[in-house]
């Protein structure tokens, strides 16, 4: 190895948006001059002097043996003047002594072989180390400490790096051996705390871009090149204008070495760099030396001098480089893979590995755990029991922990590595992408997949089934099976994945859209539109939605330990369906379907990045890729453009606006306005839920709605709310209504008092938005008292002692009677068929005459049946609730409708304040609100009376969303859409009038997507005709509401 490295490239900087495709990379020939500088130590004869006079003094070396020890050290070991500048002469001599004293255990085990140095010097105020080892080139050592070095480096020093406080790294191979019988080299790491310019020296550019000067370490600027700078600094930029990585590849003349960069944000991966060693160690690869850089903006750049190994059976380094670089963005996604150098010897391809990884976890979520003995108690039980239903759900429950593990799905994949390759071939024999330029060589996982027989879909069955004995295998490599298609239907058969990332050149998870076919329908009996799978290195995630066009919260799934993690894990989809679902009944009389997502962030996972990613991973599936070697064209047996709305959920409140900006940049340049809803006013022109009360609004119809029909004065009616004065629902609950409120609680304790709590004292505190533990104790009455949940042993008024202020909290809207319960807040199933009946007294009287569930899933469906059987007057969440999709379905209209132009000037905030059209516009949102509630309201109510009570409200309410969704999917597939004048005629009436005038009906023909109107328009005739006629309206009432649709 020369002690000058080749430089990684002079060529000129590209004009920003344009890249070179991955198969062109090889061609980047640069000159064969240095990249970095290397250190000449002016005083190494001098510190040789004394470090052979430390090490004589020592004892510990025979005296005639230490002159030839040290020079060899010094001068045959190759080892580059970086460590004699960095290290004591205390340091050097031990590491001396350290060498000898291996060379003399070796010799007594009589094997050169066996000669293993492992020394390292970590800094104690974390200033960086010092790590050596002996290091065959080429392979992945399996133990000794070349086993486990990289893998440290990766968690002390560069995983957790932050702009604040990171590290550059520095290692090479030293260039001779480490004795005259011994062939092994020793492998040097090198790792210093960056040390920025504070202040930052001033920019040199005039365009806006960031300037490398401004952002490196102090001794990176010393030793790298002009070159060296050049090339980072156009790695740079990419790095800042895309989510992925960056990777260029580098052909240095007069040499078959290559040089591989790779740029990324700081912290988008982990154990990345560990897991490149054997990504190029899988090719017959070894590098002299390796780069770690990190710059104070925020980006990484690894640079990484690779050789092929002397007498390679591997595939020459020109073709084998591309294959690194094509692998190494999916390494980039999952680095730490358990199937890539399978501890069983399989030796997967990086491409097979991360297919195996990916059907592991498909595996997890979609074996088949239930079988025939579950469905034939489901057929002898009855479901609309709630003692029965119980039963069933805590069986199902227990399949799906016990029938198949993590652990006994790897360990089949670990058994049966040969099948998975076939299996892998299946999949890329689909999905892998036809070249764009015959002219270029194929690529190395192109030719791997020619050189085995692809099997037939039957073939490849009928092999799986002989060749494994064991139902339970089986049963795990047929969901492989199902996770690439169906299986045959007479003589079809049906993709499942119907378009993938997997392929794309950059990525940062893997994403798959999935035709949701193959879910058993015992489990999801009814079956959504479409199905997103996504899988990152720190998270997994689904997006489901019921219909084509379609929208639903995103949210994240924190888990508090191991075993909650797990629980967590094995119910994600199960929890995604049932909110999908849950939803689609919510979205009964909006254009968008029920959906939702997802996302499940490993333990200490930051879950903002684990949203980023799946955000990024999902888009790459909308967005056709239109740049070579970045975003390229995919695979795409779908075959329509489709279009996704996300809204904020738990966890991602605040992260609508990234997500839409995101989109933007990436170039959804009609759709970024719609992608997300919940966006911030004043940035982006969203229409938040609390500040306009839009949720509330739809609950105070329902609660009005109960005082109107049975004659009641709002004052007179005494009330119980979960969810306090610093929640959006709980908040507005308070500042709409004028009742007598006994108790509030919410996260922070409890709030009771039975005279009414004082409703000035609640107004403010709803005005402030804080919590009910800010009560102020002044205001209560003699029998009144606030329990935080921080308190222990607190006496009542009663006498009552309170041993723990959390229980008392937990189960305190078990505890009071009033008039009417709002719960606006809480756990979902927070009353459910085990507990409800603590919300009964002992003669059988219900704690509540009326229930309105403002809060998505307080109640049980079994619960709700319970009370209403005790003639409770109770209106479930999917109509009471309602007020907030309404609003967030306008905000994408306005979204969809309003150019970019006409968005930012009527939608986004002047100087802090809304324009005309927007407060307009939010009134006329919260008058469709009220409208919509209402009208549900009234035929619930009408259709409860016609039956004379014989069915439920929350039957009622469920058939009504049933059928509404039912005749809007049978309208969008007719031709009544296709009748101009009706159509015209139910859209001027359906969109707000002040998108109407503003825009003109016309225009907002031509701008909304054909599949929104076809929504819109059947949405719109569905709920009207339903609201007006019932869920028993006939034909001919049909016929007389159709013929007056174009007035």
């Amino acid at each position: 190895m020369s002690p000058n490295p080749p430089q990684p490239g002079s060529v000129p900087p590209r004009p920003n948006g344009t890249s070179r495709t991955i198969s062109e990379a090889s061609l980047q020939r640069v000159k064969n001059l240095p990249g970095y500088t290397t250190p000449v130590f002016k005083e190494k004869e001098e510190q040789r002097a004394k470090v052979q006079a430390e090490v004589a003094n020592k004892g510990f070396m025979p005296r005639e043996l230490v002159a030839n020890e040290v020079n060899w050290f010094y001068s045959h070991l190759g080892i580059d003047d970086t460590y004699f500048q960095n290290e004591s002469v205390s340091v050097i001599s031990d590491h001396i002594i350290a060498l000898f004293g291996a060379k003399v255990l070796a010799f007594t085990k009589h094997d050169p072989n066996k000669l293993v140095i492992d020394l390292e010097k970590i800094d104690e105020k974390g200033n960086g180390a010092t790590f050596i080892h002996t290091s065959r080139p080429g392979l992945t050592s399996k133990e000794g400490p070349g086993a486990t070095c990289e893998s440290r480096i990766d968690e002390l020093y560069l995983d957790n790096s932050t702009s604040e406080k990171c590290y550059r790294l520095e290692t090479y191979r030293s260039t001779g051996s480490i004795s005259a019988t011994a062939s092994q080299q020793l492998r040097c790491y090198f790792i210093t705390k960056c040390n920025f310019p504070s202040p930052p020296p001033p920019s040199t550019r005039a365009d806006g871009k960031t300037d490398i000067r401004t952002v490196s370490d102090r001794s990176f600027l010393e030793r790298a090149t002009e070159h060296t700078l050049q090339v980072y600094q156009e790695i740079m930029w990419q790095v800042e204008s895309r989510s992925g990585p960056v990777m260029e590849v580098f052909e240095v003349e007069g040499s078959r070495e290559r040089r591989l960069v790779i740029g990324y944000k700081m912290g988008g991966t982990s154990r990345f760099f560990s897991a490149l060693s054997n990504l190029y160690h899988y090719y017959q690869l070894y590098s002299a030396r390796k780069y770690v850089e990190q710059f104070s903006n925020g980006v990484t750049i690894i640079s990484l001098y690779l050789n092929p190994l002397p007498n390679s059976t591997a595939p020459p380094i020109e073709n084998s480089i591309v294959q690194v670089m094509k692998e190494a963005s999916l390494l980039y996604c999952l680095p730490d893979n358990p199937f890539f150098l399978d501890v069983s010897g399989a030796n997967h391809a990086v491409q097979e590995a991360t297919y195996a990884y990916c059907g592991w976890v498909f595996a997890q979520h979609f074996c088949n755990r239930l079988g025939p003995a579950y469905l034939q108690l489901k057929n002898t039980l009855d479901e609309s029991n709630p003692a029965h239903a119980e039963v069933l759900n805590n069986i199902k429950r227990r399949f799906r922990e016990e029938t198949f593990t993590r652990e006994s799905i790897a360990q089949v994949i670990h058994a049966h590595s040969e099948l998975i390759r076939l299996l892998y071939v299946n999949f890329a024999m689909i999905h892998y992408p036809a070249a764009t330029d015959a002219s270029l060589m194929p690529t190395l996982s192109y030719q791997r997949l020619q050189t085995t027989q692809p099997l037939s879909d039957a073939e490849l069955y009928d092999k799986i089934r002989r060749s494994v004995p064991s139902k339970q295998d089986l049963q795990v490599l047929e969901s492989f099976l199902i996770f690439n298609k169906e299986k045959r239907k007479l003589t079809a058969a049906i993709r499942h994945v119907l378009k993938t990332n997997f392929y794309q050149p950059t990525k940062v998870a893997l994403s798959f859209r999935l035709a949701p076919d193959f879910l058993p329908e015992i489990e999801y009996p009814k079956q959504p539109f479409g199905m997103y799978f996504v899988i990152g290195n720190e998270f997994r995630g689904f997006h489901l939605r019921f219909r084509d066009v379609a929208r639903g919260g995103i949210r994240i799934v924190m888990s508090r330990n191991k075993e909650n993690y797990s629980i967590n894990q094995r119910m994600l989809f199960d929890e995604n369906y049932g909110l999908a679902a849950t939803q689609s009944l919510k979205n009964k009389d909006i254009p968008e379907g029920g959906a939702k997502g997802t996302i499940l962030p490993s333990l200490g996972a930051n879950p903002r990045r684990c949203f980023e990613k799946y955000v990024d991973a999902v888009l790459d599936l909308l967005i056709p890729g239109q740049t070579p070697g970045i975003k390229e064209h995919l695979v795409d047996l779908y075959g329509k453009p489709e279009l996704l709305f996300f809204g904020p959920d738990e966890g991602t409140a605040d992260m609508m606006d990234w997500a839409a900006m995101h989109a933007r940049d990436r170039g959804a340049d009609t759709w970024w306005k719609s992608f997300t809803t919940g966006k911030s006013a004043q940035r982006l022109g969203g229409v938040p839920h609390d500040t306009y009360g839009m949720t509330s609004l739809s609950i105070r119809q329902y609660v009005l709605g109960i005082y109107k029909q049975l004659g009641l004065r709002e004052k007179d009616v005494t009330k119980v709310q979960t969810g306090g004065p610093d929640g959006d629902l709980g908040s507005n609950e308070i500042l709409l209504s004028s009742d007598k409120t006994v108790a509030v609680i919410d996260g922070s304790g409890v709030a009771a008092d039975p005279q009414g709590l004082n409703r000035e004292e609640l107004v403010r505190l709803a005005k402030l938005r804080v919590p009910v533990c800010n009560f102020d104790k002044s205001k209560l009455s003699k029998d009144g008292y606030l329990v935080k949940v921080e308190d222990q042993d607190v006496k009542l008024p009663s006498g009552e002692i309170v041993l723990d202020g959390t229980d008392f909290r937990n189960g305190a809207h078990f505890r009071f009677k009033a008039d009417i319960f709002v719960p606006c807040g809480g756990r979902p199933e927070a009353v459910n068929i085990s507990n409800v009946a603590g919300l009964v007294d002992t003669e059988g009287k219900p704690h509540y005459k009326y229930i309105v569930e403002g809060a998505n899933l307080f109640f049980t469906q079994q619960a709700r049946m319970f009370l209403e059987k005790r003639k409770v007057i109770l209106f479930k969440d999917s109509s009471a609730n309602k007020g907030g999709v309404t609003s967030s379905s306008l905000e994408v209209l306005a979204g969809l409708a309003l150019s970019t132009e006409e968005y930012v000037d009527l939608m986004i905030f002047k100087d802090g304040k809304p324009s005309d059209f927007y407060k307009s516009y939010v009134k006329d949102i919260q008058s469709k609100i009220t409208e919509n509630a209402a009208a549900e309201f009234q035929c619930i109510w009408r259709e409860h009376a016609r039956l004379q009570g014989a069915k439920s409200r929350t039957q009622i309410s469920d058939e009504l969303s049933s059928t509404l969704n039912d005749l809007q999917a049978e309208l969008e597939a007719s031709d009544l859409f296709n009748d101009l004048p009706s159509r015209k005629g139910v859209i001027q009436k359906a969109i707000p009038r002040t998108l109407v005038d503003q825009v003109g009906l016309d225009t907002l023909l031509d701008r909304l997507p054909e599949s929104y109107q076809r929504a819109l328009f059947s949405s719109w005739v569905a709920s009207h005709f339903i609201y007006k006629y019932g869920v028993n309206g006939s034909n001919v009432d049909f016929f007389h509401f159709a013929r007056d649709l174009a007035q």
